[in-house]
């Protein structure tokens, strides 16, 4: 697969390396999401010359060693790669090695036609270093060493001579000449244990690599198991136990909306949600404070939960409004900390200051509340400090916990480096950081809306009231991490309650909220009955305002604005004949929208109705039975229904559900912002229904 030229019968170092690199990166004891990197060497045909070449395969920039394919290898000559030992032009000008890295690439990359990918800050670490295969981790356990105030005399106590204490240094050039040094020093040492951040293992071969680098981290878990006092984090404090997990859950949905708020003060955020055990025992004990107020160590760590997070400082008890007003107090300050924290440290070439909100928020006896751009990059840093919590309970139990200093962070956070990787970030997509609940979206036009909403960047909740029908949408918008199903049935206020704290809870918060639900009865008055009339009322004009309304708190506590959209229809401002109770139940939700654009703009909320003509292909209503029953009013069959709208409009064009997505994604992608109230038919051109 790899092109390297092998002796017949041995095996192939690419392919061996992904192999190690996925077995290693599948056991989150052994390193984080995207953390560490492996490597590989060997030799090759050079494409010019016909000649050997010595090659160097390394998980690049980003990336993750779990799911790491051959196209995120970065791939260098080794001799070009070695030889910039002899030009480095000291620490304090390591970070131009990066850009020389370049300079090492074996062609565009060494898969046909491919391009590789850019080589990340720790590939000095694994081509200097002279084993043929390295592996760079951050196990929880060996960061607990590395971030111990003793840690040096630990990794002794620990490992013997088999692995050698590295003092803290930054990720870069030097790093990668001082590990260098170990190896060639210690011929029997596996690897080294770097202060503040992690490990580094090598082998022969990969599966002597793999070896080593398990036994560092099974052998640290032994001994902080075996040597580690049982309580690190001292005793429970009372009332600060855990809630009831009900009482949790509740309490983590009322406060989700707000923190979520206040997380995006510079710039929405997606929020996540846990309340892992981990985090419960550490917010329950004595030590917490303190330990929190230290921050993390590692720059995996560090990098995606910030400095510090913000703690709640009540009981999980306390009223409600009583910890909100806390938590607007509290993170009032977490701002002016962080701005001291940046002007402590910035100088003229820092980059500007990214935001000084916090990532992660800690609130006692309810769990983490974590924040980043994306649902994925939320959750991850919420891993990243569940990381955090088991290296602090580690370093704890045999020592103190003494993360890297504070300058140093801001190194790093700040790093031109760091700076120059965001800056070559594709540009976020429309709905990026929104959060939508749509309901009827496991059918038609609902579902419709739901894949167009993800596609342009957003989360979305895809309600209804067929449980299978919303979990398939919801599966094939890609998983948790965009899609969430909520079995609901729009005149049930409960299950709408409870879409909405599952929503929160999932992504921190609701930004855009379309009423999609609907049926439809199609009767001549004389034929409509009671219950036909308050079931279709029930649905559309009732479950839209139980909607609207469970949304307008969501959206009033997290002071962020945001949409409603009412999927109306032509029907609200259209007489037609045999369609009296749907057409009341479409005008009703059309005043709806005029009467809440009304009341929520002081909120920064805005909302908007869209006005489709009939939507036949691709719809449950008429699937349903409203297909057949308007071919009849009509006079054609059922199956030319469609064709018969489209002729009867200006256009002669048939409205599909993807046309009434597009009105959606219209009105709420932000070339609008400044339109509430306002209906857009999508309706092919029906004269009759123009807006008057």
């Amino acid at each position: 697969m790899s092109g390297v030229r092998e002796p017949a019968g041995a095996y192939d170092p690419v392919d061996a390396l992904l192999q190690r690199a996925h077995r290693l990166g599948a056991d989150p004891r052994n390193t984080n999401y995207a953390g560490g990197n492996a490597s590989a060497k060997g030799t090759a045909t050079d494409p010019v010359t016909g000649g050997d070449v010595e090659l160097m395969w390394v998980k690049g920039s980003g990336g993750d060693l779990g799911t790491l394919t051959a196209a995120g290898l970065a791939v260098l000559r080794l001799d070009r790669l070695r030889a910039l030992a002899g030009t480095y032009p000291g620490v304090d000008r390591e970070d131009e090695m990066v850009a020389a890295f370049d300079h090492c690439l074996h062609g565009k990359g060494w898969l046909p036609g491919g391009e590789g990918t850019a080589p990340s800050i720790d590939t000095a670490m694994h081509g200097l270093v002279g084993a043929p295969h390295v592996d760079h981790l951050h196990p929880d356990s060996g960061i607990a060493l590395a971030c111990a105030a003793d840690g040096e005399e630990l990794t002794r106590r620990c490992f013997g001579e088999r692995v050698v204490w590295v003092p803290w240094r930054r990720p870069g050039f030097q790093l990668g000449l001082d590990i260098a040094a170990v190896y060639e020093a210690h011929p029997g040492a596996i690897g080294v244990v770097l202060g503040g951040h992690g490990i580094t293992a090598w082998g022969k071969d990969s599966a002597e690599c793999e070896r080593n680098s398990l036994e560092i981290i099974r052998t640290a878990e032994r001994f902080l198991a075996e040597q580690g006092r049982p309580d690190p984090f001292g005793p429970l404090v009372e009332g600060y136990g855990p809630l009831p997990a009900p009482e949790r859950r509740e309490r983590a949905a009322a406060l989700a909306p707000v923190i979520r708020g206040l997380a995006s003060a510079d710039r929405p955020q997606v929020g996540h949600f846990t309340d892992a055990d981990a985090v419960l025992d550490f917010l329950a004990r004595e030590a917490h404070p303190r330990l929190a107020a230290l921050g993390t160590s590692c720059p995996d760590h560090f990098l995606r939960t910030k400095v510090r997070p913000l703690v709640l400082d009540l009981p999980p008890d306390a009223p409600l409004d009583e910890a909100v007003a806390r938590l607007r107090e509290l993170h009032a300050a977490y701002r002016e900390d962080y701005r001291a924290y940046y002007e402590r440290h910035a100088d003229a070439g820092s980059p500007p200051m990214r935001g000084a909100d916090p990532a992660i928020v800690l609130v006692p006896g309810v769990g983490m509340f974590s924040f980043g751009k994306d649902k994925q990059t939320a959750r991850v840093a919420g891993e990243f400090y569940v990381n955090a919590v088991n290296v602090m309970r580690g370093a704890e139990a045999v020592s103190s916990y003494a993360p890297i200093p504070e300058a140093e962070k801001f190194r790093i956070e700040y790093w031109e480096l760091e700076e120059a990787k965001l800056r070559r970030m594709p540009p976020p997509k429309p709905l990026a950081t929104r959060v939508a609940l749509v309901t009827g979206a496991g059918s038609g036009i609902g579902r419709a809306i739901a894949r167009r909403l993800v596609a342009e960047g957003a989360c979305v909740v895809v309600a209804d009231r067929d449980a299978d029908a919303a979990e398939a949408v919801a599966a094939g918008l890609g998983g948790p991490d965009r899609a969430l199903a909520a079995v609901v049935d729009v005149t049930d206020e409960e299950q709408i309650a409870a879409a909405f704290r599952a929503a929160v809870r999932a992504f921190g918060g609701v930004d855009l909220v379309v009423n999609n639900a609907g049926i439809s009865v199609s009767k001549p008055l004389a034929e409509t009955t009671a219950a036909d009339w308050d079931t279709q009322h029930a649905i559309m004009a009732r479950g839209s305002f139980l909607v609207s309304r469970e949304a307008a708190r969501v959206l009033a506590a997290q002071g962020m604005g945001g949409d409603i959209v009412y999927i109306a229809s032509k029907n609200g401002v259209f007489a037609g004949p045999n369609n009296i109770a749907y057409g009341a139940a479409k005008a009703d939700q059309a005043h709806q929208v005029r009467l809440l654009a009304a009341e929520l703009g002081g909120l920064g909320v805005r909302v908007n109705g869209v006005n489709p003509d009939g939507v036949v292909r691709g719809s449950g209503i008429f699937a349903g039975g409203w297909g057949a029953q308007r071919a009849a009013v009509y006079g054609v069959p059922e199956e030319k229904l469609g064709e018969f709208y489209a002729q009867r409009t200006l256009l002669k064009r048939e409205v599909l559900p993807e046309h009434v997505a597009n009105a959606v994604f219209a009105l709420t992608a932000g070339e609008l912002s400044h339109t509430t109230g306002l209906h857009i038919p999508v309706d092919a051109g029906v004269a009759a229904a123009f807006l008057r």
